[in-house]
């Protein structure tokens, strides 16, 4: 019994730990009839229709047949990586954040690995985290945050876009430097981020079937990983990567008529984030829809997620009623927002950070934008973040004789980590403060 929740508490550490907090302030605030109005539901709905329908087009295979497109013919180090990166910045767009480093951080692995360029994953793990964090920033149902901010203050879809244009011209800027200046074009040239992987990747004849020859990062599809060691390409579903995310051979191909309906469903979650379409409506179609064809999608969307967020609402609901809480929240946000903000989010991550400061002021425009710069940073100021250092620590285990991966220990990584995400946070509050965030 004890090592069952111990177990749970290992797998769900965001969830517990927002839970303890919630429940830390309920001994300040106890129970009553207010807390009823913490909750956001059409924000859960809303979050719950992205989640369910993304992850149908997944068990579909339709994520990674786009990611395998969009990365696919990298001829060069550079140019892998800026392909791997870009395409989880456009996948953010579309599934959210974490969605979209979920799908791409096995696939950009596989790639890397294959090519033998693995000295390449710790730096491009770190450029995918940035990309799928600040890319998200520029629509409402990028990321968590912003679904809930432009819920919460009614925000025009128009002033959204005004407001978050610049934060993201600067953040894509500042990673196409980044993954031009550190790593260098010629497919031979070492990486400043490690040694210099061997020109063959080092996959087993047995999991191949014959001799191996190098090839380009593109062809995602060859290889296969399992958490045995060196002889596959995607780590098991149990290290939260899905095995279906595997191969142009394997699987060549989607359900043309799922991924249709789903595209559709995914349409109509996205009319009523945007307020075209109720959210009763596309809640039910959603329920409906996945309930006849894909069960699968409802029993996986990431309850702990949703759970999560109504800890994040008990816990703001209830420090925004605590009065000293409230009036030094109040009075930072009036003097410096952005700078609170973005501050807060590296104490609490950022999606409590904007629910908590939401309650204490009506700057939603330096919130916004705080929150969303505030995601870089520390490792919990984004949720994703600790997705991508999971990631980076079950691959490094799977593969410990690959020499790039072998070279960054997980403290070098955490330390390159750190650097980039603070270097980015620094400049992009230096440079929004000088223009009046």
């Amino acid at each position: 019994m004890v090592k069952t929740g111990l177990i749970f508490v290992r797998e769900h550490v965001v969830l517990c730990a927002s839970a303890a907090v919630a429940l830390l302030t309920m001994f300040f605030v106890p129970p009553d009839a207010a807390y009823a109005e913490y909750i956001d539901v059409k924000t859960l709905a809303c979050l719950f229709g992205i989640l369910a329908v993304v992850g149908a087009l997944r068990t579909v295979g339709a994520l990674e047949v786009a990611a395998r497109v969009l990365s696919s013919r990298l001829a060069t180090r550079r140019l892998a990586v800026l392909s791997l990166v870009g395409t989880t910045l456009v996948l953010s767009l579309l599934a959210t954040n974490d969605m979209a480093l979920v799908v791409m951080l096995p696939l950009s692995a596989a790639a890397l690995l294959r090519a033998g360029w693995d000295d390449l994953i710790p730096f491009t793990f770190i450029m995918q985290n940035l990309a799928a964090n600040l890319g998200g920033m520029i629509l409402p149902f990028g990321n968590p945050q912003n679904l809930y901010l432009y819920e919460c203050f009614d925000i025009t879809l128009s002033d959204f876009l005004t407001t978050m244009a610049m934060p993201f011209v600067l953040s894509m800027a500042l990673i196409v430097v980044c993954c031009t200046v550190f790593v260098r074009g010629n497919k031979s040239d070492g990486s400043h981020f490690g040694r210099r992987a061997d020109a063959r990747p080092r996959v087993s004849a047995r999991a191949h079937g014959g001799e191996h020859r190098p090839q380009s990062a593109g062809k995602i599809g060859a290889a296969r990983v399992s958490t045995r060691g060196e002889e596959g390409v995607f780590v098991d579903e149990a290290n939260g990567v899905s095995s279906s995310a595997a191969t142009g051979d394997e699987r060549s191909s989607v359900d043309p008529v799922r991924t249709t309906v789903y595209v559709a469903l995914f349409l109509l979650v996205v009319g009523s984030v945007l307020r075209l379409v109720p959210w009763p409506a596309a809640l039910a179609a959603v329920v409906g829809v996945l309930a006849v064809l894909d069960r699968r999608a409802l029993r996986c969307v990431d309850w702990g997620l949703l759970l999560t967020f109504v800890c994040f609402f008990v816990f703001a609901g209830n420090m925004a009623r605590i009065p000293a809480v409230e009036e030094l929240l109040a009075h930072g946000m009036e003097a410096s927002p952005l700078m609170v903000s973005a501050g807060v989010s590296q104490v609490i991550s950022n999606v409590p950070a904007a629910v908590l400061l939401s309650q204490v002021t009506a700057s939603w425009q330096a919130l916004l934008v705080g929150v969303n710069v505030g995601g870089a940073g520390t490792l919990v100021a984004s949720l994703a973040s600790l997705i991508t250092f999971s990631h980076f620590r079950t691959f490094k285990k799977s593969f410990p004789r690959r020499s790039g991966l072998a070279s960054c220990t997980t403290a070098r990584f955490v330390a390159l980590f750190s650097a980039f995400n603070f270097a980015f946070l620094a400049i992009l509050l230096v440079s929004l403060e000088a223009v009046g965030f």
